[in-house]
This record gives C-alpha cells, sequence and structure tokens, in this order.
C-alpha cells in the first residue's frame, strides 16, 4: 500500500520536474544594467564614455543624478552635441534631480546640459550595442555523442537525457 501511494506522489512530481527542465533547456536569461551618470558641471564624461561604452547595450537605462534647477538633461543629435546646441532636443528633462532613460536601439545618444555647462564638457556620448547573443547552455559531451546530434537540438536531448535520470532515481 505505500508503496502505490509514494508512486502516485512521485509521478506528479516528476512531470513538474520534467516541465521545469525542458523549460530551462533552452532559456536565455538576460538583464538590463543601470548606469549612474552624476550629472554636474565642469565632470569629466569623456572618462565615463571610454570607461563604460563598451559596456552598454540594447535595454539598459541610463540615470543622471543632478542638483535640482543647476542642471538639465537634453537628449540631442550628433550635430547638437558636437555645437552644444539645444535649440532642436529629442528630449528635455529639467525637473527632480534625475532623469532616467531605457536605451531601446543599437546606436547612439547624445546627452548636454543646455545651461552654459556643456562648453566646458557637460556632454555625455553613450552608445549602446546590440545585445550579444545568448551563451550555448552548457551540455553534456556523452548525450551529445550518443544523440549524434549539434545545439540547441543536442541541448534539448541533454536535457531530456538528465530527467529520465532523474526520474528512475525518483521512482526507486
Amino acid at each position: 500500500m505505500r508503496l502505490s501511494y509514494r508512486r502516485s506522489i512521485l509521478t506528479p512530481l516528476r512531470l513538474v520536474l520534467l516541465a521545469v527542465i525542458m523549460a530551462s533547456a533552452g532559456v536565455a536569461v538576460t538583464k538590463a544594467d543601470k548606469f549612474t551618470i552624476r550629472w554636474y558641471p565642469n565632470g569629466n564624461y569623456t572618462d565615463w564614455d571610454q570607461k563604460n561604452n563598451d559596456s552598454v547595450h540594447v535595454g539598459d537605462w541610463l540615470v543622471f543624478q543632478y542638483t535640482a534647477n543647476q542642471a538639465d538633461v537634453i537628449q540631442v543629435n550628433q550635430s547638437g552635441f558636437n555645437s552644444c546646441d539645444a535649440s532642436d532636443p529629442i528630449s528635455n528633462y529639467s525637473k527632480g534631480r534625475s532623469y532616467a532613460i531605457q536605451l531601446n536601439e543599437a546606436r547612439p545618444y547624445y546627452f548636454i546640459c543646455s545651461l552654459g555647462y556643456c562648453y566646458g564638457g557637460m556632454k555625455l556620448a553613450v552608445v549602446a550595442h546590440p545585445l550579444p547573443p545568448p551563451s550555448p547552455p552548457p551540455a553534456s559531451s556523452v548525450s551529445l555523442a550518443i544523440a549524434g546530434v549539434k545545439p540547441p537540438v543536442g541541448s534539448f536531448v541533454a536535457a531530456a537525457v538528465t530527467a529520465l535520470v532523474l526520474f528512475r532515481f525518483l521512482a526507486t
């Protein structure tokens, strides 16, 4: 009697475990990064560009922090950036003490302060790079050799073989 009760509990557990393993076999998780920029007059934003531009990707956030009523964040095109011209802004934010923008496209983004500080270097150019391709999930070379297939089908087969081994173990 106990054995059949145990098996009846393990059967749903095995099904859930199989679903989790199968679902996770091909899932790639990415996380958006947040870059905080302390936006103040006479800051050296060229250094920020050089240190961070290779790390910025589509979906990341820029968060400008500044002193209220002493700075603004103006998104401009490249020409406006080069000449510190805020007369034709893409976006303009001057309220509060911070401004956050998500970089939704792989392209350059240009920001300046329109209160005269741009001429002293208060401007930032950021290039949002495309997301790198996801790393392939680690696959067991044994299961791939047995299956004779290449990823991503191989990773699916590896997950299925792993699931079967786990189910055999749970059934005993």
